[in-house]
């Protein structure tokens, strides 16, 4: 059996071990794969694995051989799932690899925006403090969390995680999701509805997945309800986000920062209007990165092509 990973760079650039899934068939490994010769890669090929490399119908069709498709990742949009169906082809995904690291990042970007340490840092080594004429600076405001309101967008594994975080920190959550858990609700967390999160958030952070209806969820009109001074973190998708209208709420001062790890197009482009906007830090997909999560993704790919052989496939998105 052929298995093809066709862009796993990212997920291993060297520090972890493609060992066990080469136990299971004949693997090949390219770092990255063009456009252009994803066809060519994916021939005689019965797996494939993919994180960011697009799969659709038109080179789907073309490769009779392939039977499953696991996708390294959470998001499974890259993949044609309707044509896989069709043509019989399994397509996996690994749904809950990088729950406690994609809700740490979180925080980490949150509490930059709260403390701004590295700026901080940077400006004592240029001997800012040194030379200050009192015993301690600082050049942004400076930020506590505790009695402020998160709102969380979308509270499956991810939003439930950074709600935990959040209430540590002696935050109240105010949790939107298409099927809310009232189990979960406590004294400081509660289940409302969109506008009522919008209007009370003093931090607002996006956790649901991309959907049509969740497309630009984060647009001018939505952003109008918010608190004057809003922070908006997205560690989920990019294009959740109408980013035109953000840079614009950033500029005017509507939104006081914002903290992105995805973007709406990635690598992100040059003319990005977030680029350019004021009081707004962008981090290059990392959330998910850790090692120890990296480890994981790897664990569960594995695991999720041992289950297809055994004809009892897991984590299927397109049955």
């Amino acid at each position: 059996m052929k298995i093809v990973v066709l862009d796993g760079y990212t997920l291993n650039p060297g520090d972890i071990s493609w060992e066990e899934l080469g136990k299971l068939g004949e693997l090949v490994v390219y770092d990255r794969t063009p456009e252009e010769e994803i066809l060519e890669r994916i021939q005689g090929a019965e797996v494939v694995f993919v994180n960011k490399v697009p799969l659709q119908k038109e080179n789907l069709s073309k490769a009779p051989a392939l039977k499953f498709i696991g996708v390294l990742a959470t998001g499974y949009n890259i993949v044609d799932i309707e044509a896989a169906k069709e043509l019989g082809i399994l397509v996996a995904n690994i749904p809950t690899y990088g729950t406690m690291a994609v809700a740490q990042f979180v925080f980490g970007l949150l509490l930059e925006i709260c403390h701004h340490v590295g700026v901080h840092s940077e400006a004592v080594k240029k001997g800012a403090w040194t030379h200050s004429a009192d015993w301690c600076f600082w050049n942004y405001p400076l930020i506590e969390l505790d009695g402020k309101t998160m709102g969380i967008i979308g509270f499956g594994r991810i939003g439930q995680a950074t709600g935990t975080i959040a209430q540590a920190f002696g935050m109240k959550v105010l949790a939107h999701d298409a099927h809310p858990n009232r189990d979960l609700e406590t004294d400081t967390l509660k289940y409302v509805e969109l506008d009522e999160l919008l209007a009370k958030s003093d931090v607002i952070s996006l956790h649901c997945p991309l959907f049509e209806s969740t497309m630009g969820i984060i647009n001018k009109e939505t952003i109008a309800k918010m608190k004057d001074g809003v922070i908006i973190i997205n560690t989920s998708r990019g294009p959740l986000i109408m980013e035109e209208d953000l840079a614009e709420a950033l500029n005017n001062g509507k939104v006081y920062m914002a903290a992105v790890d995805v973007v709406s197009a990635e690598p992100i482009k040059a003319n990005n209007p977030l680029m350019t906007a004021k009081n707004c830090i962008i981090t290059p997909h990392i959330a998910w990165a850790p090692r120890e999560s990296r480890i994981r993704l790897m664990d569960i790919a594995v695991d999720n092509l041992k289950a297809f052989l055994a004809g009892e496939p897991v984590n299927i998105v397109n049955q």
